[in-house]
């Protein structure tokens, strides 16, 4: 098939050089053939649509920038095609990285028009295979890229108010906070921050660690900036707090996953991040303990609890393999630390190389050390005379409190070492939240006669916000795995009145499960709602259910 790479001056990265192109064996020769015969751009009209997008970056004024890029490669670039998980493999040739909101607009009015179909894709580190295209659409497909919209637009010191381009990375923004010695830091954080872009986590309705603190992203959004499926500009982005005109129609895009609409710029409201900051890493022997903690740290560090988190054995030792130990402050019954002197190091061993069955991370973030270190160091004692806790480490600096969370943090990396990875981002009652990974273990384990090197179970996540990442391992991909863990994992959580998505939101992975958290008629409204914003379904198709 003769097809030729666009030739154009705006293209700033040539995808059709020898180290772009990718090796294709023989079964993915198949599945290329099947694309190129189904999905591919017809050949009579590629070169129409190439330069009527060239044309559209040439054309706009409202940037001194070069224009936005036209990535065209038959070959198939799967680093915007394959999810991070690597269960999704989409096969677009063609991606868009606009640079403005004018861009956007007329990219998405020209595929309206021309009945193509458009994936938006931020970061893509979505869990859920929600910004990867479809290789069963009959109708062409493009990837269009947030990457290249990444700027500051402002910050308003006064109001705290920021307001920047949807592709801003999550890490950068905090950056600038940091390099412009602004004490201000984004109001959520996740494992993901260095590649997640903010539009995408609005989209996703991203949670994250500091859920307990600053709520969820419907609490911090002031406005957004997105672009219709006809390509239409809804802005509704305002620096003031209270604006009850109306439907808040900004928050309908949040867990919209891209089906509604493409954000372009977003306006959050930005917390303060205070001097004091203290991290504790607790370890317990029983989740009931977990839960008598969770209690005694709302009453006794409510005013500055900034996060709640918690990790099972299983999760630990997979994590210290790969982590270097530091000096850190060794908190015990009989020597809790008032301040920096009282330092210890533990030659490599975390809680002088005692094992517990579960692992706490505890945040405070408050305005004076000292008070809040008294505040700790009389929490751990409670937590010890009860019999909650059975030992514990603090850090009081940046360095040992970022070495504490690198063991909560580091989960999720970790857990690709072990092969195939089945994630399930789950909310349930505290009361019933590990007791699906115990039900879980115990069915796996019956199954493979306690062959725990098959199949491995981990539990983790967000206590405060009672979010289980419950996340199983084999060394590859088995259907026999993934039948022994669903439908059941999902009715399980349907009994206990939770959801099958607590932050990582639908997309193509659980759309078949979206009953077992939603009614008949609330899933009847979302699909009205989608056909009604887009009635030809080029925005996103597929993902959330099926029309």
């Amino acid at each position: 098939m003769n097809v030729k790479a666009l030739r154009t001056s705006l293209l700033l990265n040539r995808f059709l050089t020898k180290k772009n192109i990718f090796t294709i064996n023989n079964n993915n020769q198949l599945l290329k053939k099947r694309f190129y015969q189904i999905t591919l751009f017809n050949n009579d009209k590629i070169e129409n649509h190439l330069k009527s997008f060239e044309q559209i970056f040439q054309e706009d004024t409202s940037t001194t920038k070069k224009g936005g890029e036209i990535l065209y490669n038959p070959e198939i670039d799967k680093s915007y095609n394959k999810d991070w998980t690597g269960q999704f493999e989409g096969h677009s040739p063609l991606i868009l990285r606009p640079r403005t909101t004018e861009q956007v607009s007329k990219i998405v009015k020209y595929c309206y028009n021309n009945n193509i179909v458009i994936i938006p894709q931020g970061g893509n580190t979505n869990l859920c295979g929600a910004s990867i295209p479809l290789d069963q659409e009959i109708r062409p497909q493009l990837i269009l890229s947030l990457n290249l919209m990444n700027e500051i637009i402002s910050f308003n010191k006064e109001n705290a108010t920021l307001i920047c381009q949807s592709g801003c990375i999550l890490e950068q923004l905090n950056k600038y906070f940091l390099e412009n010695n602004l004490s201000f830091q984004m109001p959520l954080d996740l494992a993901a921050k260095g590649t997640c872009q903010i539009g995408g986590n609005i989209a996703t309705g991203a949670g994250g660690i500091r859920y307990i603190r600053f709520g969820s992203l419907h609490a911090n959004l002031l406005g957004l900036e997105c672009i219709l499926p006809n390509g239409d500009i809804l802005n509704t982005i305002k620096e003031i707090r209270k604006d009850n005109t109306g439907y808040h129609l900004s928050h309908l895009f949040i867990g919209s996953e891209g089906t509604l609409g493409i954000i372009t710029k977003v306006a959050l409201k930005i917390p303060l991040k205070l001097k004091a900051n203290n991290v504790m890493l607790l370890g317990v022997n029983s989740f009931h303990q977990v839960k008598e903690i969770i209690q005694l740290a709302k009453l006794e560090l409510g005013e500055i609890i900034s996060a709640i988190e918690f990790f099972d054995s299983q999760c630990m030792e997979l994590v210290s393999e790969s982590i270097h130990h530091t000096t850190i402050h060794h908190t015990t019954n009989n020597n809790t630390t008032n301040n920096n002197n009282n330092t210890t190091t533990h030659n490599n061993e975390l809680f002088n190389g005692e094992k517990y069955n579960f692992y706490m991370v505890l945040e405070t973030q408050g305005s004076n050390q000292i008070h809040d270190e008294e505040k700790l160091n009389n929490f751990f004692e409670k937590v010890l005379s009860n019999n909650l806790a059975e030992d514990g480490n603090l850090a009081f600096d940046e360095t040992q409190a970022l070495h504490l969370w690198k063991y909560r943090e580091s989960i999720s990396e970790n857990l690709k070492r072990r092969g195939h990875v089945y994630k399930y981002d789950i909310s349930l009652p505290l009361q019933n939240m590990y007791d699906i990974v115990i039900e879980m273990r115990n069915r796996l384990n019956q199954h493979f006669n306690n062959n725990t090197n098959l199949v491995e179970v981990y539990g983790y996540g967000h206590l405060a916000d009672e979010n289980l990442h419950l996340n199983i391992t084999s060394s590859k991909y088995d259907e026999k795995v993934k039948e022994l863990i669903e439908p059941f994992i999902y009715e399980y959580i349907n009994k206990c009145n939770g959801s099958i998505s607590a932050e990582h939101g639908i997309g193509l992975l659980k759309k078949d499960y979206l009953k077992y958290s939603q009614s008949n008629v609330a899933i009847n409204l979302m699909k009205s709602m989608k056909k009604m914003l887009d009635p030809k379904n080029i925005m996103n198709p597929n993902k959330i259910f099926d029309l």
